[in-house]
């Protein structure tokens, strides 16, 4: 995290030397910007927070931790494919779940379905590209998450 800073702040002074004007509109930019998702991101964390405070972590275990098995797999998947949240988001939650004690392989099937399959957005999917194409993408996709959840699982244990 260090490190992070200390690169951000170097590149800063440099955008500073170089053009002052441009870097001031870039800063007042990413702060507008930032502002601007900031409310999703409180009332999402917010919402993950209370839902967190009230299923007990045993419970969240027992649905998406190892004990689950393929069981909590699928269910990650099926959560994953009908959330519609943006990445922005969803990466702190999934850091979230990982220190409550979901295993990495479930938090990258959650992950990824929820970035590449949409169930709630397949109507204006099917109307752009037909049903067909919306649910091949779809399929391919949710298999596509699956088979990251078992690549993770395989690299974890290695690790």
């Amino acid at each position: 995290m260090i490190l992070l800073i200390v690169l951000t702040l170097t590149l800063l002074i440099i955008a500073y030397l170089k053009d002052k004007k441009r870097c001031f509109r870039g800063i007042v930019k990413g702060c507008k910007m930032f502002l601007n998702i900031l409310p999703a991101l409180l009332s999402i964390l917010a919402i993950i927070s209370i839902l967190l405070y009230l299923v007990p972590q045993e419970k969240l275990l027992l649905l998406f931790g190892r004990e689950a098995g393929l069981m909590g797999w699928i269910l990650a998947a099926l959560v994953g494919s009908i959330t519609l949240m943006p990445g922005f988001i969803s990466y702190p939650l999934a850091g979230i779940l990982v220190k409550n004690g979901v295993s990495y392989p479930v938090v990258a099937v959650f992950i990824t379905t929820l970035m590449m399959v949409g169930i709630v957005t397949l109507p204006v999917e099917k109307r752009f590209f037909g049903l067909k194409a919306a649910l091949i993408r779809n399929g391919f996709s949710f298999l596509g998450a699956l088979m990251v959840g078992s690549a993770i699982g395989i690299v974890w244990m290695v690790i």
